[in-house]
């Protein structure tokens, strides 16, 4: 894919661009969130699907960063797991009610995640209200622009989570039970970036974490 305004548009643009779009596709009292962690070179970028209103960030009145997951306690058992935030950050998380993040909280963690070398986002930044799926065409109209995000990011590798997702990105049909540990190639302004689709492992898909957790560690070590 050929993103454009490659010269023109930084990070700050981008999300202003984000915020733009949360007002088509997403609650409009709620705020877009946005990617976070290693912002230049991670080794890992972790994709999931759009965010809720259960990230605290998204409230209009979040003086914080906006990222993926404040506020929010059981996807940080797998990005722990994973080996994406130390111990005693965890352990903080684990005893913290959502409500009770706050701006310097969040920023800790997030700083955390950045020494990692992890960049954790969605693929669409319009919050909704609910966790009701999104059809296929809102992912695609936020396509041009995560590209854009992912040549300003450049990480090592791409991990997307579910058959959504991945079939967007990739842009060809993905089945991730049939793609477990496959190597895919995506091509973005003459870089090409390998790209890997595993379990969506939170909410309905929580039942596949193990599969999830067993990928990643093979993708990582690869």
């Amino acid at each position: 894919i050929k993103v454009m305004f490659m010269n023109t548009l930084d990070m700050i643009n981008i999300n202003r661009e984000y915020d733009r779009l949360q007002l088509i596709y997403g609650d409009p009292t709620l705020h877009s969130v946005y990617g976070g962690g290693c912002c230049k070179n991670p080794k890992v970028m972790l994709v999931f699907m759009n965010p809720t209103k259960r990230n605290i960030a998204s409230c209009k009145s979040w003086e914080g960063i906006r990222a993926f997951g404040i506020g929010t306690k059981n996807v940080w058992n797998l990005i722990y797991t994973l080996g994406f935030i130390d111990k005693e950050v965890y352990d903080l998380i684990k005893v913290k009610k959502g409500r009770d993040w706050s701006a310097e909280f969040a920023r800790l963690v997030y700083e955390n995640v950045r020494k990692n070398e992890v960049y954790i986002t969605n693929l669409a930044k319009c919050t909704q209200s609910d966790a009701r799926a999104l059809n296929d065409a809102v992912f695609k109209n936020y396509l041009e622009l995560f590209c854009q995000e992912i040549s300003l990011v450049n990480p090592q590798k791409i991990i997307l989570f579910g058959n959504q997702v991945s079939s967007i990105f990739l842009e060809k049909s993905i089945s991730v039970s049939k793609n477990r540990k496959v190597l895919h190639k995506k091509v973005i302004n003459n870089k090409e970036y390998d790209c890997y689709a595993v379990y969506y492992p939170v909410g309905n898909g929580f039942f596949n974490i193990d599969k999830a957790i067993e990928d990643i560690k093979y993708i990582l070590i690869n």
